[in-house]
């Protein structure tokens, strides 16, 4: 049993982060990845914006995806335009993917400032052009756009343009916090209201980072009744970020109890992570949660103490659930502990080394302005040279 369906969006919302520029054959080797993660949908990007997006679906069609469905992104149909004319929906089509997704707005400061057009008619361009994407036999998600914003305007006409998606065949509305400005329980309650109004339709959670609150907004629409997450790796994506499925999948499955993935796939997350910074040409983040590389680091000598004599002492999950793994570092800072453990990361005999020499050593140098966080060689070295032969 899935209870939480995973879309992923770094191929489209992801590549619109200041400094990220996949080419065709990166998002095809990164929709492989996320594929293999045991992600829901992969969203390739939009075929009626550039030609290298209407590329990426012509060669993902013949690739084999295994869990994964290939979703194309775009907007409702143009005002005063029947759909079957509209270049947009045509482009969606043509890119043949089992499910499209289109996105519509909410708000109403968008449909008279942005579209310029009234608010009966942005009705009519959601409606007919989920209807005509299912007469074509599409699975249809329709991403509300500003949907917290535009609720929070006119509540009563936010709920009528998701009603109207739902009523003209939508398999999933995805409740969009666009500008990121919204917070948890807001969400969670604007979520409950659009879950009693349309109980009867999946309901997705959509979320940005501008508050710092991504992941948590996520999760409060989950809590909610969202069953579907969108979200990129690493929270790459326009402005601060977007939701970030590398928190969230761990969140949802080993805090919330909820399955998105299968346990072995879980394990898979950290090198999914770095692949995707790796493809990208960004430094991966080591302050990550679950999956930096200083994410179960321990520097402090009480904390390493502690750690070896019970790993969950100040750990909050086994970092191998995630693929990732504990390590102690040395420094001014540290204790017994930290020698203790480096000594046995290196195969030596703790029982006859002189721990108290080394530790000495390297407080008094550090003092001096050295540093041994990244020296491990050089650890290793004073190690080996108090140790008996």
């Amino acid at each position: 049993m899935t209870d939480v369906l995973l879309y992923d969006t770094t191929l489209r919302d992801g590549t619109q982060r200041e400094g990220i520029s996949l080419s065709v054959d990166d998002k095809l080797k990164i929709a492989m990845k996320l594929d293999e993660m045991g992600i829901h949908y992969i969203e390739g990007g939009w075929p009626g914006s550039n030609p290298k997006d209407v590329e990426f679906f012509r060669r993902a069609s013949s690739l084999p995806f295994k869990n994964a469905k290939v979703t194309a992104f775009g907007s409702t149909r143009r005002k005063n335009s029947p759909p079957d004319e509209d270049a947009n929906l045509r482009a969606l089509l043509e890119a043949e993917t089992p499910v499209v997704t289109l996105v519509g707005k909410s708000w109403d400061l968008h449909v008279k400032d942005v579209l310029d057009t009234t608010m009966e008619e942005n009705l009519n361009m959601i409606g007919e052009s989920v209807a005509y994407c299912k007469q074509q036999d599409k699975e249809v998600i329709y991403d509300a756009e500003h949907f917290f914003d535009g609720f929070k305007a006119d509540p009563e006409y936010a709920l009528a343009t998701v009603k109207t998606a739902a009523l003209n065949g939508a398999d999933c509305v995805v409740l969009c916090d666009t500008n990121g400005g919204s917070l948890p329980w807001e969400v969670e309650q604007i979520v409950a209201e659009v879950r009693e109004a349309l109980p009867n339709t999946q309901l997705g959670i959509h979320a940005h980072d501008d508050t710092g609150c991504g992941v948590a907004n996520s999760l409060a629409a989950v809590r909610a009744g969202a069953t579907q997450v969108q979200g990129t790796i690493n929270g790459y994506g326009e402005r601060v970020a977007n939701a970030n499925l590398t928190t969230i999948i761990p969140d949802l499955q080993l805090k919330m109890g909820l399955t998105s993935v299968t346990p072995q796939n879980l394990q898979q997350l950290t090198e999914l992570s770095r692949y995707v910074a790796e493809v990208a040409n960004l430094t991966h983040d080591d302050h990550a949660p679950f999956v930096g590389a200083s994410a179960f680091a321990h520097k402090g000598g009480i904390h390493v103490a502690a750690m070896l004599k019970n790993m969950e002492s100040y750990q909050h999950i086994d970092p191998e659930l995630v693929g990732n793994q504990q390590r102690s570092v040395v420094s001014e800072l540290s204790g017994r502990g930290n020698i203790i453990d480096k000594a046995q990361q290196f195969g030596l005999d703790t029982e006859s080394l002189d721990v108290k020499r080394v530790l000495d050593e390297i407080k008094n140098l550090e003092a001096q302005g050295f540093t041994f966080e990244g020296a491990e060689a050089s650890v290793e070295l004073m190690l080996r040279r108090t140790h008996p032969a």
